[in-house]
């Protein structure tokens, strides 16, 4: 009898499980399913280019279904429902999936109405984001016509998505700014809930001077109890206040609603998951992977990367009634825009903070911790890599696990 693996999330993490196990596993002996709200593909990390002009909206939507190999099914629809005991879960309009094996890779989403007045008559007026498509495309027109003041960059709680893009953000403002002459009538100021601007401490201690070389005023531990658009100000639980013209904010972010609909998730909507395995905390048969899990490690696109190749391996040992490896440790990469044409690279896990050195091999040819425009040309060059590699479960010279031993279905079974 077809057994039923079922794939909730058609974004980063669900097409990448999606490709991985549909080469690997028989197709007559497991169907395949993928559910998503979208019929469009978005890259996020372009997003953060949206705004400024540099990307336009044709280099980072695709059709979702150019990227679901054939052999699975795809399903547009919201999800209403996961019943983890009964092995069942609910679409919007009431039909019913059963599965056998489920992945979770719902992602997170803003979350501005968790705030006070974030949500007010100025939001996307004086009160932009850029983490949502809707978001990123209302500022951009916000630039466009903007000509001075105060602008505020604000980070309102962790984890968000991508930690390190609201600093980026205000690294590329800056020189949008000065490439428009406009720079001495702006006044730029970061706002962190954070001790440093980075969320690494060894990354804050050797970057945060790029803030004072550009003029960026840093504000850390700011915990936003409100914000108050009749005045145009932040008001920080701790009574201290910044007032802004421009306020461009990255909301909570928390997990997908479905997820607190189904009661299996923790107080922000995400899934507790074993740090290590990425299966569920609380059935066997359900595994976690990208910005759904609880984990202690960044909600990013490489992350989700490096968990899909161990998740690929768990789900064959898993059907193969075998223990789960217990590999996955938070590894993490990401280029950071530092603005003028240049940019970091940072490298981390849970255990190891960011270090210097080169990457991905250890004579280069992108050095870690260190500005440089071949930095840049890479974070540019990573949307290709999304598209045609990423995306297909395919391996990344000099980051994927290329040395250890592949898994497959017909190992698990003859063993």
């Amino acid at each position: 009898m077809t057994k039923h693996l079922l794939i909730l999330g058609g974004g980063t993490s669900g097409t990448m499980m999606t490709n991985h196990l549909r080469r690997r596993l028989p197709a007559d002996e497991w169907r395949m399913t993928v559910v998503d709200r979208s019929e469009k593909h978005l890259y996020q990390p372009g997003l953060l280019f949206l705004p400024f002009g540099i990307y336009q909206e044709s280099d980072i939507l695709r059709d979702t279904r150019d990227f679901i190999p054939r052999g699975a099914e795809f399903i547009q629809s919201e999800i209403e429902r996961i019943s983890q005991e009964s092995h069942l879960v609910t679409l919007s309009g009431g039909r019913e999936l059963v599965y056998d094996i489920l992945i979770i890779a719902t992602g997170c989403r803003t979350a501005p109405e968790e705030t006070e007045g974030m949500l007010g008559p100025k939001w996307r007026v004086n009160v932009h984001d850029f983490y949502t498509l809707d978001g990123a495309r209302a500022l951009r027109s916000k630039l466009a016509e903007f000509q001075g003041g105060r602008v505020v960059v604000h980070v309102n709680e962790m984890p968000i998505k991508c930690p390190v893009a609201p600093l980026e953000f205000t690294f590329l403002a800056d020189t949008f700014f000065r490439e428009r002459g406009l720079r001495d009538r702006i006044t730029l100021t970061y706002v962190t809930p954070l001790s440093g601007a980075f969320t690494k401490p060894r990354a804050s201690k050797k970057l945060s001077h790029l803030l004072g070389d550009k003029g960026i005023e840093l504000v850390t531990d700011f915990v936003a109890e409100r914000v108050d658009q009749e005045h145009d100000k932040l008001v920080c639980y701790d009574g201290r206040e910044v007032p802004y013209d421009l306020l461009i904010t990255t909301p909570t972010n928390m997990g997908d609603a479905s997820v607190q609909r189904s009661s299996i998730g923790d107080d922000l909507n995400y899934i507790p998951t074993h740090k290590h395995t990425l299966q569920s905390l609380k059935d066997p048969d359900v595994f976690v992977i990208g910005d759904a899990t609880n984990l202690p490690a960044s909600k990013a696109g490489s992350v989700a990367h490096f968990e899909s190749e161990t998740l690929a391996d768990n789900i064959l040992l898993h059907i193969a009634g075998k223990p789960l490896k217990e590999e996955f440790d938070g590894h993490s990469n990401c280029f950071i825009e530092s603005g003028n044409g240049k940019a970091l690279l940072i490298d981390f896990s849970y255990e190891h903070e960011p270090h210097e050195g080169r990457f991905p091999f250890r004579f280069g040819p992108l050095r870690l911790l260190e500005e440089s425009r071949l930095n840049h040309w890479g974070k540019l060059a990573f949307r290709h890599v999304y598209w045609n590699l990423l995306l297909k479960g395919r391996p990344l010279p000099g980051i994927s696990r290329t040395k250890k031993k592949p898994i497959d279905s017909k190992t698990t079974k003859e063993s």
